[in-house]
């Protein structure tokens, strides 16, 4: 769910970010009780990709950042990383963001992943050059950002999953259809 944020108020966007899937609860060997074939009809791949899309997701729920439940905290992280950016100051950047951050994008250079503060935060330097503005937004209730090019159309919605005070995983959605769809729905 996308959720604008006008002050300290927060309203209900009603939107979902469809395409990115993050698994956070529950043991990482649970199974889900459907034949892959029934999985790779309803995500609309073969079963053999469903298989391989399984197994990398276990993999990352093994290995994945747990995040803080204070959403107070995570929007601190996410606005301390917006200031930074806008600011050009990457000393902050790279201290807000975990060592190991991953990027994750619909589209562009991180499409199969951005790995590293360092390169994350010249990468979001690279990026806040072409932004406008940015607004607050809860995406799937969790702090995000959505910026703005300066012909007033979306550049991107941005979610973030900050685990002890750091931005452990930034999930980009970028692709001007997929936006417009957005901003539609909202």
């Amino acid at each position: 769910m996308l959720r604008s944020r006008s002050s300290k108020r927060e309203e209900s966007l009603d939107v979902a970010i469809p395409d990115f899937i993050v698994i956070r609860e529950g043991n990482p060997q649970d199974e889900v009780a459907l034949p892959f074939e029934e999985i790779a009809a309803i995500i609309g791949r073969s079963s053999t990709a469903a298989r391989k899309l399984a197994s990398r997701a276990r993999r990352r729920v093994q290995g994945a950042a747990m995040p803080d439940k204070d959403t107070a905290r995570q929007r601190r992280a996410v606005d301390a990383f917006v200031a930074a950016a806008q600011t050009g100051d990457l000393e902050s950047l790279i201290a807000v963001l975990d060592p190991k951050v991953v990027l994750l994008a619909d589209r562009g250079p991180a499409l199969k992943g951005i790995h590293g503060a360092d390169v994350v935060a010249k990468q979001a330097l690279e990026f806040s050059k072409l932004v406008q503005k940015t607004e607050s937004v809860l995406v799937n209730g969790t702090p995000g950002i959505m910026s703005w090019l300066p012909n007033g159309k979306p550049m991107a919605v941005l979610c973030f999953v900050v685990s002890n005070d750091r931005i452990a995983e930034i999930y980009v959605l970028s692709d001007p259809n997929r936006l417009q769809r957005v901003i539609e729905r909202s």
